[in-house]
């Protein structure tokens, strides 16, 4: 059972190359993109079933043991967030079907898409330091590519800010990855928890951790790092960014977890007022540059920065029920979001612009296309009984009980915010009468619209799902977040020793 952890990373490697062996193959490539990410979807039900019988498992790559070999790990929250990979690819390579035109595919848009979940996978399955760093580069160069494909010139420049920024992350990663290896002599992850519970945590390893910190910060888009994803997420076709939006910023937020629970549990804690107001200021700043902008894809880029936020400030406070209510959170935004940039790109091709003040009246012709932006957005400004109240309301439960009263008054206030805009934007694009200068609707065919119609709504019924039944969701979340809290499972499967 413990070979199951290499199906995420060889479905999608195996994907691609059959991709690129099938270059001048359109039809071909969209029919392996399709099988492959419902696959990935299964094989990750299969490893959440076998993590909930089993524990913790791992698995190493030839048989060298742990720690000098290649590492897989899952527990709960990596088999969880190798569904949620696989279902968000599921539904991106559908609306891509109809998203991306003939030149984007004949420049490789699938096999990138699929080297793109690979690197995702494996960030979420390793259990190597140095190995995470080789994952966030696979990311890197896929996103990179997906971000320039087309080579317009705004999506140029959004491509090199992207790289730019996420060139210095990874040049902190490694300089943080060297430092600790200097000083532990190991970077499997389960053997650094156990060296690092009987070293002093004082001179270097504050530093790598400060280190480690701001590099994965960076990915992750948090304050004051989050300049570059607003500036990049609104060049790309709506696919990349839904898939960018859902997964590339939570890898960060997860390294984050991963790294400071199991590895600098110390320094969690003695950052933790850090930690916070970098929480606090990610969803301030976020909501306050939604509130500021005119065109919708811009206002959800921001979004995505102040949801951070929240995930950040489960690691903050770095008890049980915020680091629950933060998973929940995570999985929850990455269907409401990605349900709500998918059905701006419906509007874009329906109206050929994203710009509010151009748009108007389409609830009269469209009335399920704003109910699949209205659900969601009601989702994520935290609206009951919806998914994202319940992760907001763990969040502040936890808040409270820490006695963490600032963070927890901003992560209200930011609630109202984002109620907001997201309410004004549904206004201004569904219910308000059309201007005489208004964008004049375009035809979409009817096997399009469903093409782009279907993955929306499917996203848009989890979102409701997760909120009207959050309690089986959410017990998976919390014994994510006890096997955190107490790695103990996590350094016996992988090391065959009990701490």
């Amino acid at each position: 059972m413990n070979n199951l952890l290499f199906l995420p990373l060889l479905i999608p490697l195996g994907t691609a190359i059959l991709g690129l062996l099938a270059w001048n193959r359109r039809k071909l490539q969209r029919l392996l993109g399709v099988g492959s990410s419902a696959t990935l979807f299964m094989v990750g039900l299969l490893l959440l079933s076998a993590v909930q019988q089993q524990g913790v498992i791992s698995a190493q790559a030839g048989n060298w043991p742990a720690p000098f070999g290649i590492t897989l790990v899952a527990d709960t929250l990596s088999a969880l967030l190798i569904t949620a990979t696989g279902l968000m690819g599921l539904c991106v390579t559908i609306y891509s079907l109809a998203d991306t035109d003939t030149h984007q595919e004949s420049l490789g848009y699938h096999p990138l898409l699929q080297v793109l979940l690979l690197g995702i996978c494996g960030s979420f399955l390793t259990g190597d330091l140095f190995n995470l760093y080789v994952w966030f580069e696979v990311m890197l160069i896929a996103s990179f590519v997906l971000l320039a494909l087309g080579g317009k010139r705004e999506q140029m420049e959004g491509a090199i800010k992207y790289v730019a920024l996420n060139l210095i992350a990874s040049a902190l990663l490694l300089a943080g990855i060297g430092l600790l290896y200097g000083v532990t002599g190991t970077l499997n992850m389960a053997h650094l928890a156990l060296r690092m519970q009987a070293m002093a945590h004082t001179g270097t390893i504050p530093v790598i951790a400060a280190l480690l910190f701001c590099a994965f910060s960076i990915k992750a888009a948090v304050f004051p790092f989050y300049f570059w994803l607003p500036a990049s997420y609104h060049t790309p076709p709506i696919a990349v960014v839904t898939i960018f939006s859902a997964l590339l910023s939570k890898v960060g937020i997860y390294v984050l977890i991963r790294v400071f629970t199991l590895i600098f549990p110390q320094e969690a804690l003695a950052g933790q007022p850090l930690i916070l107001a970098a929480a606090g200021l990610t969803m301030l700043f976020g909501a306050l540059g939604a509130v500021a902008q005119p065109e919708l894809r811009r206002m959800l880029a921001f979004c995505v920065v102040s949801q951070i936020g929240y995930l950040l400030m489960g690691l903050g406070l770095f008890t049980t029920l915020a680091l629950a209510g933060s998973i929940f959170f995570m999985l929850h935004i990455m269907a409401a979001k990605s349900a709500l940039f998918l059905t701006t790109g419906v509007v874009a091709r329906l109206t050929g612009t994203s710009q509010l003040a151009e748009l108007g009246g389409l609830y009269r012709r469209y009335p399920l296309l704003a109910a699949l932006f209205l659900v969601p957005a009601l989702s994520v400004a935290g609206i009951p009984p919806l998914s994202g109240f319940w992760g907001k309301l763990a969040l502040v439960q936890a808040g409270l009980q820490s006695g963490q009263y600032l963070v927890v008054a901003a992560a209200l206030g930011v609630s109202v915010l984002t109620l907001y805009y997201l309410s004004n934007a549904w206004i201004q694009i569904y219910w308000k009468p059309a201007s005489d200068d208004a964008a004049k609707l375009q035809y979409l065919p009817p096997r399009r619209r469903q093409q782009l119609l279907a993955p929306t709504l499917l996203l848009a019924l989890v979102s409701l799902v997760l909120g009207l039944l959050p309690e089986p969701l959410f017990k998976l979340c919390h014994v994510a977040a006890q096997q955190l809290l107490n790695p103990t499972a996590y350094i016996s499967a992988v090391l065959g020793v009990v701490p």
